[in-house]
């Protein structure tokens, strides 16, 4: 139970540091953390619909379309309706959203780089291979 506890302590002080990166670090780009991440994911799919986005960002769907409208709204991201399918609609970012996309981006570049540099050298694939390991637990067990 020993290792069981120190994961969720080490868990637990993880989140807390990522929470103080996303208020101070992306405070400056002028989004909340949620369209943060929904710009980001977007981005990065360049086309995505409400409900892939929704499951990508584990969130439900009324909350997403919440964010989602925001950003619509404030000219980050516009909606496609698909000529076929009137109903079905992605989401793709703005000429504006994609500069916003790589503000964030360059932010969390310099950060990461940052934090990369103050982990040895020879441990950095070892970090990052246990991350990708525990990442895939953490959806196996939050799935359903």
């Amino acid at each position: 139970m020993e290792t069981v506890e120190l994961l969720q302590n080490l868990l637990r002080v993880l989140d807390r540091n990522i929470g103080a990166l996303e208020k101070t670090q992306l405070a400056c780009c002028g989004v909340t953390i949620g369209q943060c991440h929904a710009v980001m994911e977007i981005g990065l799919a360049n086309e995505i619909s409400l409900i892939d986005l929704a499951k990508v960002l584990n969130l439900d769907k009324s909350t997403m379309s919440r964010t989602v409208n925001n950003l619509v709204t404030d000219e980050w991201v516009e909606r496609i309706t698909d000529p076929e399918n009137r109903r079905y609609v992605k989401l793709k970012l703005s000429l504006k959203g994609e500069a916003l996309h790589q503000q964030i981006n360059a932010v969390m570049n310099s950060y990461f780089g940052s934090v990369m540099n103050d982990i040895p050298e020879d441990k950095r694939e070892q970090v990052a291979e246990s991350l990708g390991l525990l990442i895939h637990a953490l959806n196996k067990n939050n799935c359903c």
